[in-house]
């Protein structure tokens, strides 16, 4: 008893080998037979030997092929069998089969009869596999479905990334292992560049980073590290029309492509301004830092120099209470009173210019000005205090008289001149002092279209400038700030508002110094030559020793400082033969209304309960004739248009010129 797999393993060959072999023993009986008649009768010499040969050969050659045929009938459909019981037995089916017990027909039988059940077995396998299959499909389909939804849905949130990217407000780039993706519409604006001129991280290191693209490319390198978003610091990079930008970076990883390649997005914000904002902050820092030095040493030098006029001033007056004094010295105390006075006003003359500068109040004047005039007259004011120091003055006109009336603020050209060669004065010691000017214009070529220009000049022998102060010299406050015992008195804003007329009068200023041996000081105004206008106004000049022809005045003083009042009152007591004090705006008008024969009105503008230029207001309502001189303490730009403005005939500043009051009312009053 066998298994019938046992089969494929031989068993059936064997019974093939034994009729093979039974089919070889039946040659091998014929051939023998056939020799043993052969043997009998090889000695017969008759005629029956051939004939008995002739039948041996054919019945051996018969034999021959009848076992041929036999063998190849059984053994052909057996190896059919044995292979193909091979194929079925080699699965899964397993019977067990006595292959002794049982001849070849009914192995054939049994072979066919489990072929047809595997056949039905191979067929429902079969219907099972398409239905399987079927299902498959069905899956496979709504699987594809969603997958191509899922692609569409991928396609759109691709070209909305896209958009986003392209579209946003700020530089960004999305690159993958030194290759550039994608550059947003920003990064292209503000560099210049587009995709096709950086398609790789190193062209865009190359054109942006220049030289330094090197330290770049291995930080940039370290971005494909990245497992979070990292911030990359400040970059200075450089556009395609060689600008200069700073950028602010911050990288984020974006993923990977299928082949392992990391994605990064890189950021930027553009911080040029911010950082020019940023330094301009640091300068204004600095410079407000400076100003705050400088100013406070300032306000410690106006103690000094505000202090030291006063300390004259209160020091002589008190002396001169003295009823012992003589006359001479009475005189001389009240010189030094009168001079300590004037440095007094000059300091604060001083800082209010430099106040309506700064605040853009000071205003530009262009009359007719004779230059020659004005150097003479200054050489004339200056030259005793300069041979007081036993030096020399000298001064240079550039121009005939007639040629140098120019059209220019006069006071403003007074006032530079002025501070330049009192300067001088004050830093020289000994040698000479010499100012003027020349008359420059346009040479050959192309400065032929350069404008003529008076080129002026202060040359002087005294201590000098050092080379790094040339510059700072001109700022304000400056010369407050010298900490060496050569620092000079003054509120160190000489300088600084001469600078400023000169720039105001369309001139330039400058200085060639050298330390030890002098300085000269140059500017230039514009050579603008104008025919003299003749004026209807006739001014009447009056001196300390001009008779006075203006009597019996009745005169109204609205002034609200007593000392102010009193002063006043005996500055016009000459003039008049009654005078009325009042002390607010209110008073006044109605003291106008009392006393409609007033001939003159000195209104303060600055009054209790009502301004002055509201008082003359009021008071033009109801009297047109009576004459108004506004005075005030303000002496800012503009007040002497106001005064008018408002209904009075003329202005004042305090502290108050007797000189200059006389000059008023004599040219309202004198027949």
């Amino acid at each position: 008893i066998i298994e019938a797999a046992d089969i494929t393993k031989g068993k059936g060959a064997i019974h093939v080998k034994l009729l093979l072999d039974k089919i070889k023993n039946l040659t091998y009986f014929a051939q023998n037979k056939a020799n043993e008649f052969y043997d009998k009768t090889r000695n017969e010499k008759d005629k029956g030997i051939l004939v008995l040969l002739i039948i041996t050969a054919v019945l051996l050659i018969s034999s021959i092929v009848t076992a041929f045929i036999i063998t190849k009938s059984i053994s052909q459909p057996i190896h059919k069998f044995i292979t193909d019981i091979s194929l079925i037995f080699n699965k899964k089916y397993i019977q067990k089969v006595d292959l002794y017990s049982i001849s070849e027909e009914e192995i054939l039988s049994y072979t066919a009869l489990e072929l047809k059940r595997a056949y039905y077995e191979l067929e429902n396998f079969n219907i099972e596999l398409e239905q399987k299959v079927e299902e498959r499909t069905i899956e496979l389909k709504v699987q594809n479905k969603e997958l191509k939804k899922t692609q569409e849905r991928t396609e759109e949130s691709e070209k909305r990334f896209s958009k986003a990217i392209s579209d946003a407000p700020f530089p960004i780039m999305i690159h993958s292992e030194g290759e550039v993706i994608m550059l947003s519409s920003s990064w292209t604006k503000i560099t210049g560049y587009t995709k096709k001129d950086i398609p790789t991280i190193a062209k865009w290191t190359e054109k942006a980073y220049g030289k330094k693209a090197i330290l770049s490319k291995e930080f940039i390198n370290k971005l494909y590290e990245l497992e979070k978003e990292k911030y990359d610091g400040e970059w200075e990079i450089t556009t395609s029309d060689k600008n200069k930008r700073i950028w602010e970076f911050m990288s984020t990883p974006l993923g990977k492509y299928p082949d392992g390649r990391r994605i990064v997005s890189s950021m930027a914000v553009d911080i040029t301004e911010r950082k020019k904002g940023e330094q301009q902050l640091i300068i204004a820092k600095e410079q407000a830092e400076q100003s705050d030095r400088l100013k406070s040493a300032f306000l410690a030098n106006m103690s000094h120099e505000i202090r030291t006029p006063m300390n004259g001033i209160l020091g002589f007056s008190e002396l001169l209470k003295n009823p012992h004094l003589s006359d001479s010295k009475q005189q001389k105390y009240i010189e030094v009173i009168e001079k300590s006075g004037k440095r007094m006003l000059n300091i604060i003359n001083d800082i209010v210019d430099i106040s309506k500068i700064e605040v853009g109040l000071m205003d530009v004047n262009l009359n007719e000005s004779n230059i020659n005039e004005q150097i003479e007259y200054i050489y004339t004011f200056f030259k005793p205090e300069v041979e007081k120091k036993g030096m020399q003055l000298f001064f240079k006109n550039g121009l005939p008289t007639k040629q140098a009336t120019i059209k220019t603020d006069r006071e403003k050209v007074f006032a530079i001149l002025t501070n330049l060669v009192k300067n001088a004065i004050k830093y020289s010691n000994e040698g000479s002092i010499e100012f003027g000017y020349v008359l420059k214009t346009g040479g050959e070529g192309a400065d032929q279209s350069k404008k003529a220009e008076l080129e002026f000049f202060i040359k002087d022998t005294g201590i000098g400038v050092p080379k790094d102060r040339q510059a700072a010299i001109f700022e304000r406050f400056i010369q407050a700030d010298i900490k060496d015992t050569m620092a000079r008195q003054g509120a160190g804003l000489g300088l600084s508002i001469t600078k400023a007329y000169v720039e105001m009068l369309d001139g330039k200023i400058w200085v060639e110094s050298e330390e030890g041996i002098g300085s000269t000081f140059y500017f230039t105004l514009p050579y603008n030559i104008e025919l003299k206008v003749k004026m209807n106004t006739k001014e009447i000049e009056v001196t300390a020793n001009s008779e006075n022809h203006v009597k019996n005045l009745k005169i109204l003083i609205a002034e609200d400082d007593e000392t102010s009042e009193i002063l006043l009152s005996l500055n016009v007591s000459e003039f008049s033969n009654e005078i009325i004090n009042v002390r607010t705006g209110t008073e006044a008008i109605e003291a106008c209304h009392n006393n409609p024969d007033l001939d003159l009105i000195l209104m303060d503008i600055q009054m209790p309960e009502m301004n002055g230029y509201e008082a003359t207001q009021q008071i033009r309502t109801f009297n047109k004739d009576v004459i108004i001189i506004s005075q005030t303490a303000f002496g800012l730009a503009g007040d002497r248009e106001k005064s008018l403005e408002a209904g009075c005939n003329d202005y004042i500043t305090k502290p108050i010129n007797k000189l200059e009051l006389d000059s008023l009312i004599q040219k309202y009053f004198k027949k």
